[in-house]
């Protein structure tokens, strides 16, 4: 059991999701285990009279790439924690 929670936690660092926002006007690129590793932003949506609705974009794509993270995680590491007993680590409270 040990070896599989090991082999989903190294499939989820190497795997990629990409939220976006704005139509894709920005879009963010995380890990499966949650890293940040690219921010892309279209220069149609850099206005420097309009600064707060890019930033407005950039959180809204790294949520959108958070949340397909989760979903990720909660696909791969889901079955095995099924084992755990449903008490997280079968401890009181967890």
């Amino acid at each position: 059991m040990q070896q599989q929670m090991v082999a989903a936690q190294e499939e989820l660092a190497s795997a990629e999701v990409t939220g976006t926002a704005g139509g894709g006007l920005v879009s963010a690129t995380m890990t499966g285990s949650g890293e940040l590793t690219a921010l892309t932003i279209a220069p149609s949506a850099v206005d420097p009279d309009d600064l707060e609705t890019l930033q407005d974009l950039v959180v809204a794509a790294v949520r959108d790439a958070k949340r397909a993270a989760d979903e990720l995680a909660a696909a791969t590491m889901g079955p095995l924690a099924g084992g755990l007993g449903g008490g997280g680590l079968g401890l009181p409270g967890l």
